[in-house]
Order: C-alpha cells, then structure tokens, then sequence
C-alpha cells in the first residue's frame, strides 16, 4: 500500500516539475523566437536568427541576428534584388521622323530578379504612365438572333461613326465584327430546317440551315482591321440572321473562341484590347450542352476554319464562367457588356466576377451604342488597376497616392488619369510561409495593371534553405565516421546517436552520468518526459508527419497550441504553430492568431474614429464603454437605448441662444448653462436622410407654441448644433373680431330671414286679396244676370188693423 502511495506522489512531483518548466519554456520561446530551433532551414525560415555552422559550437546555434556571439561562421541569407530591368516610359504615339510605331511603355520596371527570405518584406515601387495614342483593337461581338435585327441595321449604319469616334481618341485603332447565336443542334436549334418567327422569311417556310450558312453559333466575320472605310458597315450588314428555340444563347462559348483565337481575330500584343458584347437575352454554360448529349467539357482552344465558322459547336460543351473569366484575364481583354434593360441585372453580376470589365445599358435598337464605347472606353483607359497572380506563400499589397499629394494608401487602383500623368504604386512582397516543396522556392510572378499586356516579372527565389545543405561531409570524423557533417550538426547513421554520433543504439546503456544532457537546469525529467535520453541527447518521440516533438530537451511541439474555432492558430492563413506558441501571420494577432490587426472593421463607413469614440476595438470587434449618461451598444457603438433624450436636454439651449427665449432666456442664464453648446444657424435643417454619420435630428415646441427644428452632434464633448433661423407659428387669432364677426353675422343671417319672411307672406297674402276680389267680382255677375232670380219684397201686417 505504502509503495503505491509513494508512486503516486512520485508521478505528482513529476507532473509539477513537468507544468513548472513548461511554463518556464514557453516565457523563453516568447522572449528569444530563435531558441530550440534544431536546423539550419528552421533557423532561418524564423524572423531575424542566424545559424551557426561551426561543428564545435556549444551554445545554441540559432540565435538571434542582433545578438553577440563568438560563432565565425554563421548562415544569414540577406533579402535582396540581385538584377532590374527599367525600360523608361514613353509618352507612345507615332514617331515624327518615322512612320512606324515606336515601342510604347506605361509601366516600369520590367523585371526583377529577387531573392527573399521568409517573413521580410521588400518594397518596389511601379509607376504607370498612361500613353498617348495606345493602340486600341475593338472586337464588336454581337447576338444575332432574330430579335437583335433592327441592332444590327442600326450598327451597320453607325460603323464609319464609331470608327471616326474612335479615332478622335486614339490614332492607332483596329476594328472587328463576329456574330453568334447558339449551337446548331436540338433542343437549342433545329440543324435541319427552322421556321422564322419574323418577316425575314415567309411564316410556313423552312429553310435548311447549311444551305443559307447562318445558323451557327460563332462566326468572325471580319477580323481586326485598321482600314475599315465602309467595309465594317457592309459587312455587319450583309452578316444573316439566325433564329433558335430557346431564350439563352451561346455568348460564353462565342467570347472564348473570339479570346482564345489571337491569330484569326488579330489581337496585337502591344495594344489595349475591348471586347464589346452586344446582346438581349441570357448565355448558356458549362452543362447545358448535357441537354443535346454533349459531355466533352470545353477545351479553351481555338476551333475556326477559313471561313471564320466555329467547328466544334457539337462537340464541345459551353464554357464554364470561370473559364472564361479566366481566360478573359489571361488575355488582357476588357469586356464591355452591351446589352439591353432586360438582361442588364444578370450581366452586371457577371462583370462583377470579371476583372477589366464593364456593363452599359443598351437602348432597344442600339442607337447609343457610339456614345456607350466612348464613355466605356474613356472610363477604362483612365483607370488603373493593378494585380497578380502570386500564390498563397507570397503576400502582395498595393500602396498608392494616386493623382493626390497626399500620404499612400492602401489600393491598387487609381482612377481619372490623363495622358502622361504618372502615378506611383509601392508594392511590398513578402514571403509568408516556405512552401514544402524546395522545388516551389523559385517562381515566377507577374504584376500587372488589368487589360493592359504588359507585366513587371518577379522572378522570385525563395531563401528557404542554407547554403551549407549543399556542403555535405560524409563520413565526417567529426561525427564519428558514423553520419554526415551537414551544416555543423551530425546526421548519424540510423544505428547510432549523440551529437557526434558516437553512442550505438544496440550496445548503449543509459548511465546517470550522460543523462544529465537530457535536461536544463529547471527541471529534473529528462526530455521532458516525451523522450528517451540515449548517449546524453534526447530522441523526442514519433507521433505523425503532421504533429511534431522538437526541441534540445523534447520541450517544443507544433500541436499543443490556443486553437480558435476548433482550428490551430486559427489556421494556416492565420499563423503556425511553434513550440507550444502560435507564431502570427502579418496583419494578426491574439493568442490563437484569431484578431486581425486591421481595425476597419469596428469603423463605420464615412466615420474616422474606432467604435464611433464610443468604445474600444478588440479583436476586430467593438467593445462598447458605459458612460454617466448609459451605455452604449451597436455593432459601432452608435447607439445607446439607456442615454437620456438629448433633444429635451439641448432645446433650452437652443432656444436662448438661437431665439432669446425659453428657460434660459437671460443672457446670463444662457452663458453659465450652455458652455457644450455651440449653436449656428442656418435656412433649413437637413432630412434625417441627408444627416451624417453622428448627427441627430430634433424637433420641438417653445412656450408660444412655434415649432422649431435643429441638428446635432457631438465633437469631443461639444455638441454643435445647426437651428433654423425662423421659427414656424402658427397666426395669432383675433378673437374679439372673430366674436363680433360671428355675432354680426348671426344678427345679419337673422334679419335677412325675418325680412325673407315678411316678403313673402307678404307675398302670398296679396295673392290670396286679388283672388278673393276677382271671386267677388265673378258674383256679382252672376246674380245680375239670372233670370229666375226674383228680389226679395217685404209685407207687414198691423196685427190691430182689421178691415172688418
């Protein structure tokens, strides 16, 4: 029981001991990246160390380049231009004493032969003249469907236009036609007869398609000529119109065969090259061709016959985009895609994977198609744009001022340049990473400015390895005669080891005394416990060709480092792995190599300050701050819910010092509470759409109820404020008049009825008199002139008059 006890405490000491010299290591390596690095192609593939290659050498032998050591013979490849070549810029043109073209150069140099060692930077600088009177080689490539019949007319009349519009911008210029549609072949075209869906042949017809020869789906109809007096005109004119059953048309595959095929085109190699893509409908790619059994891809190569007629339309497949974006770029072609309203959206993507291309709308008949290559044309030719074609191991950034005087930044293209004006890119080449391949240490890389055929050439070795690889000492009696003197260390036999290779593996046995070399003096565990101790030196473990134990003592790998997002050091684009430690790629940082350097990411567009001086930028991300009056939030820190309404706080400032009104209406008032506040006065506060990054809106109402509206924004602690000069009131009422008004108006509206009234009873009653006289009157003659009427007599009797 007791020995099991002391064996645990044993393995406990051990693992402390082991965590405490780790720690001690790892401090080492962070302080001295030179340390433990067993090679001499190691050594020098790190950051500012030197190899010693002395074989009786006791010290470490990479160390530190700025370090003092007593070593004689040291290994130190220097980053340096070794050839150059720098033809100066011409202004280009014709020669006035020859009527040949002298060469034209608009970017020097030409060549550099450059040797550079891992992680140094090399800066060159390229300028780039534009020249006068470039050659200029325009290729009209044009759909010629049935739909694009009045196109065609209207360009056949425009041809001389275009020419002498050309002209006027470059002397020396070549103009070309092609015509395409689809491939002749079912579901895209019948190849044996086709009906017309227009009046160019009678509807019911059918006409065979070899026979009139102009079904096909690519033809070059005239190749790039300078003497283009009304011939490009007949030509585009008298070029048949074809018809097909589907709405795509084979655009892609016409364009590759117009790139692919310099010699049958007449591209020059010294000229600027425009592609103009005239069309209104969609293009096939790559797969398409599936749908008419054609499964062989397409090969990229030139396939036209004497007559300029694209042979192996039914053989090969479209292009992919890539293909022709490719090949686009390889061939220093800017694309101008012409086409109409209909399709713009889907060509405009398509010239956004396309470097040196462009997209224009394309009225219905083509009638602006003059006015749209010049712009286009002036758009390109006054715009550079530089790139290359460096791999992965080899960084290139662009620096530039352009046309400004100011300080460089960081672009490679500058735009609105005029005929001989020079502008300056410093490029900095680093090698970021050796490739594992020594064969990959020499390579050729171009920088070039986009749509123009000329390069500067880096002819670029690599400084990965040691010269002293190459001075092998076999047998060496240094090592014993048993192993090979490379560099100053011992490459022993497999049989034998020990930094002389003096020990044998079948008859060594492990002494106390010769493991003492297993281990410096912070820890007792020899080879830090990941190796075995065999004739004082440490044979590290094998774990695979990817994960590796190194190191003097064992104390190094290259897997045991901060991984973020399940990734080593984020990756290798990021930063490697060494001893335990990620080594940062330039432009990252953090431990695991998860932070960009770059802060643009926590900077608003049109803001130059980080996080809107709101907070702190940390690992590409804003990290906002907590003020008196709340805390901020946002992707920028641009807003803050919990901060009180600054819109109340400001207006009574703003009206005391814009109007003289308000709370602090009294000049004293408004000086002793108003120091933050700067207001100026202006006709009109901006919309909230015209307002700026920081800048605020507010609207209020003062004590007499006119509405007034004013701007903000805060610049380190003042808030300038922009206030409308007038304010908007509404018009005083006078409600005495109003009243008296409105009483007059009822005693006036009362009096008119009561004398409406009166009139017409009035009225009616003397209506009702004369009907009531004329009833009297028509009486009258009635009893006047009835003859039965007798008049009524009267008869008394005296009642006490008696006759007897």
């Amino acid at each position: 029981m007791s020995s099991h006890w002391r064996y645990g405490e044993f393995l406990l000491v051990i693992l402390v001991v082991g965590a405490v010299a780790a720690k001690n290591t790892t401090e080492v390596e962070k302080n001295n990246p030179c340390k433990n690095k067993d090679t001499c192609r190691e050594c020098i593939q790190t950051a500012n160390c030197v190899w010693c290659k002395e074989p009786n050498f006791a010290d470490d032998r990479c160390f530190p380049s700025n370090a003092s050591s007593t070593c004689t013979s040291i290994e130190n490849p220097v980053t340096k231009i070794t050839e150059e070549i720098n033809r100066p810029l011409t202004s280009g043109g014709k020669s006035k004493n020859s009527h040949e073209n002298r060469e034209i150069v608009q970017l020097m140099p030409q060549y550099i032969k450059l040797e550079l060692r891992p992680n140094d930077v090399e800066l060159v600088k390229v300028k780039y003249a534009r020249a006068l009177d470039y050659p200029v080689d325009l290729y009209y490539l044009m759909d010629l469907s049935e739909s694009m019949t009045d196109d065609r007319d209207t360009l056949s009349e425009l041809g001389n236009t275009l020419a002498e519009t050309m002209r006027n911008l470059t002397s020396d210029f070549r103009l070309g036609f092609g015509s395409f549609t689809d491939k002749v072949i079912m579901p895209f075209t019948d190849n044996l007869t086709q009906r017309s869906k227009t009046d160019l042949f009678p509807r019911g017809t059918k006409y065979k398609c070899h026979e009139h020869n102009n079904c096909l789906s690519y033809r070059n109809i005239m190749a790039l000529d300078a003497d283009i007096t009304n011939q490009f005109s007949s030509k585009v004119k008298n070029a048949k119109i074809a018809g097909n059953y589907d709405s795509p048309e084979g655009g892609l595959e016409a364009m590759m065969q117009a790139i692919v095929c310099r010699k049958e085109i007449g591209w020059r190699e010294k000229a600027r090259h425009l592609l103009v893509f005239s069309t209104d409908a969609n293009f096939h790619t790559a797969g398409d061709g599936k749908l008419a059994g054609l499964i062989q891809p397409n090969d990229g190569k030139c396939h036209l016959d004497e007559d300029g007629a694209y042979t192996h339309a039914e053989q090969l497949d479209y292009p992919s985009i890539g293909q022709v974006k490719h090949t686009i770029e390889e061939n220093a072609i800017n694309v101008i895609f012409a086409v109409t309203h209909n399709v713009l959206d889907i060509y405009k993507t398509l010239s956004a994977n396309i470097n040196g291309s462009s997209y224009a709308n394309l009225e219905g008949n083509s009638m602006n198609v003059v006015n749209l290559i010049r712009e286009q044309y002036q758009q390109i030719s006054s715009s550079i744009q530089m790139r290359d074609n460096a791999t992965s191991d080899v960084k290139i950034t662009y620096y530039s001022a352009c046309r400004s005087a100011g300080p460089k930044v960081l672009t490679s293209k500058c735009d609105g340049l005029h005929v001989g004006e020079e502008v300056t890119f410093s490029i900095n080449i680093r090698l970021i990473s050796c490739p594992k391949d020594p064969r990959d240490w020499r390579q050729i890389i171009q920088i070039y400015p986009v749509g123009i055929n000329e390069s500067l050439i880096i002819d670029l070795k690599m400084l990965c390895g040691c010269e002293c690889d190459a001075e092998v000492k076999t047998k060496s009696q240094y090592c014993s005669s048993q192993g090979n003197l490379v560099c100053g260390v011992c490459q022993c036999e497999d049989q034998f080891v020990g930094a002389q290779c003096q020990c044998s593996n079948t008859d060594m046995q492990e002494s106390t005394d010769s493991s003492h070399n297993c281990h410096d003096n912070t820890t007792v565990i020899d080879c830090s416990g990941r190796g075995i101790c065999s004739c004082g030196q440490c044979q590290c473990e094998k774990r695979s060709n990817e994960e590796v134990i190194s190191g003097k003592y064992c104390q190094c790998d290259n897997f045991s480092c901060e991984r973020h997002e399940q990734r080593l050091c984020s990756g290798p684009g990021h930063g490697k792995c060494e001893c335990g430690q990620c080594t940062c790629n330039e432009g990252w940082q953090g431990k695991a190599c998860e932070c960009a350097v770059s802060t643009d990411s926590c900077r608003k567009s049109g803001d130059d300050k980080l996080c809107s001086g709101k907070g702190s930028c940390e690992c590409g991300a804003c990290k906002c701050q907590a003020t008196a009056q709340g805390r901020y939030s946002g992707q920028y820190c641009e807003t803050c819910p919990t901060c009180s309404n600054l819109c109340l706080e400001l207006k009574d400032c703003v009206q005391c010092q814009m109007y003289n009104r308000g709370k602090f209406k009294d000049i004293k008032d408004c000086a002793a509470n108003c120091t933050k506040v700067k207001t100026t006065p202006v006709d009109k506060v901006l919309e909230k759409s015209e307002l700026v990054l920081g800048e605020k809106i507010c609207e209020s109402y003062d004590d007499d109820n006119c509405k007034y509206a004013f701007t903000f924004k805060e610049n380190n602690g003042i808030y300038e404020v922009q206030a409308q000069k007038e304010r908007e009131c509404l018009p005083k009422v006078a409600m005495l008049k109003i009243l008296f008004s409105v009483a007059g108006s009822i005693l006036f509206i009362g009096l008119a009825t009561l004398l409406l009234w009166k009139l017409i009873t009035t009225m009616q009653d003397n209506r009702e008199f004369r009907r009531f006289e004329k009833e009297q009157m028509m009486a009258q003659w009635n009893a006047n002139g009835n003859p039965l009427y007798k008049q009524a007599t009267l008869s008394f009797k005296n009642p006490t008059y008696s006759t007897q």
